[in-house]
């Protein structure tokens, strides 16, 4: 789960970056999964 107020900073994204722009190589660091592998869900 990313939360876009958090942010990554430790993988150069900023807290407060929209999950929009968020580089498409961002990789999470928890599983692994690519940016693409995401699904948008409003919670």
């Amino acid at each position: 789960m990313y939360d876009e107020a958090a942010g990554d900073p430790e993988h150069g994204v900023a807290p407060g970056t929209v999950w929009e722009q968020v580089p498409m190589n961002w990789t999470c660091p928890e599983c692994g999964a690519r940016k693409e592998d995401f699904e948008m869900v409003q919670i």
